[in-house]
């Protein structure tokens, strides 16, 4: 006899655990334990099952000794692999059932589980213990050993290769064994076996799925709605993912690291990153019917912050928005999502307020009756230009909205228009794209507002096409306090070409100088003297002015 190497299998009911089981039992170095929590569980719990009382007569009920005698007790093998339903990790079993061996968590879609479960057993959120599940996995981290975590539709759709990648996780050798077994009960099966293991004794290996799902009983909607979200959580920590539309791409590396864990305020909560969404019935998801505003922290201090609340409402009232939150709810709404986050500098704030969840879909706005869905998504981020260097722009052929057709002095979701440009600007290798208007006049860029400098006077197109931003009003303030000549005026594009100096003003930006347009160097190539002084007058400024978020203490 020998001390093997335990492997530990958690799972849900009606995951393949069993089928798993019986791969695993085809290896030449290893013994099966099916479920042996389980009398120590119905002698602790008292649910009823069928075959309840042969289980208590048969198998050891005493949970310590489970642990000690069974699980990790002498065997012939080098491992033993024990299969184990997640609701059976009673409170007070011996610490050393979950320090010691290797474990990995199986887990499967609610909405494969539900259909099929009632067969036996009523479900429950109890029954299916997907709770249990995320509380093995967080317990495990805890402990310095995340688990793998397999997903049943993957051990279906492709067999070897999440065998063969489990395996790898475990440390132990892939055997192609592991891939059929013959037909029939094993002796390792439970005695519940009859009433669960029909379709696994029909099988052979593990059947492909099938390619359209059951119709999913709505008796167990609640249910999936409490279950999916938890499933959702272990999902995310799969390796290789497969479904109907699942990305070939790996995960991309975020430009901040840091804004993996952030926190963002959807509806009227706060959510992490992977969680935060909105309906798909939400008007954004129908037409981009939404409005924004961009914000900035400096310091502690929420720059322009009514200026930006002003214009959001404006374009709500533009757009007929009804039901909207409050000035005062919205502001709070900012204020906790920044403090709950720790974000007091160098961040930026995507502010959107949709026309909210329709009840059916479609365009009208009659079927929004839910009232509106407010967005606050704070982001540690850099001014997104090179404001030292300079930037580079061209020019693109997609023209700005005119008024006859979209204003763009709505702030609206719908960016399609430049977007367009943007798609310009990044196969011209620029960092954005000079939209005319409609008679060929400069109007901005895809993103910011756009300023030149000819002769000692600064010049800025008229806000007939353009969004008049809120930056673009800082810096035409701050031109007239440092004493240079303002003009505001239609602007060709051969005047920006022959410009002494460009720079675009924004948010997200702040003041960018322009040192080329078109292949055509801007000045001498260098910031302008100009740029320099609006850009040094608008950091003061910034670090001035704004509102103070509640507890900022100061660095």
């Amino acid at each position: 006899m020998v001390e093997p190497e335990v492997i530990h299998s958690w799972s849900a009911p009606r995951s393949l655990s069993t089928s798993l089981m019986y791969s695993f039992a085809q290896r030449d170095d290893i013994e099966v334990v099916d479920e042996p929590l389980y009398g120590a569980f119905l002698k602790a719990t008292g649910v009823d099952r069928p075959y309840r009382d042969e289980v208590l007569s048969k198998m050891e009920c005493n949970g310590h000794k489970v642990v000690k005698d069974i699980i990790y007790g002498p065997g012939s093998k080098k491992y033993r692999y024990c299969k184990h339903i997640s609701k059976q990790r009673l409170f007070g079993l011996p610490s050393e059932l979950m320090s010691k061996g290797k474990h990995f968590i199986l887990i499967r879609n609610p909405l494969n589980i539900l259909p099929s479960f009632e067969k036996v057993h009523p479900p429950s959120f109890l029954e299916l213990g997907l709770g249990d599940l995320v509380s093995i996995y967080s317990d495990l981290c805890q402990m310095g050993t995340p688990p793998p975590v397999i997903d049943a539709d993957e051990l279906q759709s492709d067999p070897e290769t999440t065998l063969r990648g489990l395996c790898e996780d475990l440390k132990i050798p892939f055997q192609a064994s592991m891939l059929k077994w013959e037909a029939g009960p094993i002796p390792e099966d439970g005695v519940w076996a009859p009433w669960w293991y029909k379709s696994v004794h029909e099988s052979t290996g593990f059947s492909s799925p099938k390619k359209y799902p059951r119709t999913f009983p709505l008796s167990h909607y609640d249910l999936l709605e409490q279950s999916l979200p938890l499933y959702n959580v272990l999902r995310s920590h799969v390796k290789h993912k497969s479904s109907l539309l699942s990305s070939p791409l790996s995960p991309p590396s975020l430009p901040v690291p840091e804004n993996a864990k952030l926190l963002a305020w959807v509806g009227d909560e706060i959510l992490p990153r992977e969680m935060a969404k909105v309906s798909v019935f939400d008007s954004v998801v129908q037409g981009g019917d939404s409005v924004w505003e961009g914000l900035r922290i400096y310091k502690g201090k929420i720059f322009k912050l009514e200026e930006h609340l002003d214009r959001l409402f404006d374009s709500a009232k533009a757009l007929a928005f009804e039901n909207v939150p409050s000035r005062e709810e919205i502001t709070e709404a900012i204020f906790r999502t920044l403090i709950i986050n720790g974000m007091f500098d160098n961040i930026h704030i995507r502010l959107s307020l949709t026309r909210g969840k329709k009840v059916t879909s479609g365009m009208s706005p009659a079927f929004n009756r839910y009232g509106c869905t407010l967005v606050v998504l704070a982001e540690w981020k850099p001014p997104v230009y090179d404001n030292h260097g300079g930037i580079v722009l061209v020019t693109a052929t997609t023209r700005r909205n005119s008024p006859n057709n979209l204003d763009s002095k709505i702030h609206h979701n719908n960016l399609l228009n430049n977007i367009l440009a943007k798609i310009e600007s990044n196969n011209g290798i620029a960092a954005d794209a000079i939209m005319l208007d409609k008679d060929g006049y400069v109007s901005e860029t895809n993103a910011t507002n756009i300023f030149m400098v000819k002769k000692g006077r600064v010049l800025t197109p008229h806000a007939d096409y353009c969004l008049p931003g809120i930056t673009r009003a800082t810096v035409m303030e701050l031109v007239v306090k440092e004493n240079l000549i303002l003009e505001e005026r239609r602007i060709s594009l051969s005047e920006f070409h022959t410009a002494d100096e460009v720079w675009t003003t924004g948010t997200m930006g702040e003041l960018s100088p322009v040192v080329k347009i078109d292949g055509r160097v801007s000045g001498d190539g260098k910031v302008g003297p100009v740029t320099r002084t609006l850009q040094n007058a608008y950091k003061k400024l910034t670090e001035d002015s704004g509102v103070l978020i509640p507890t900022y203490q100061g660095a």
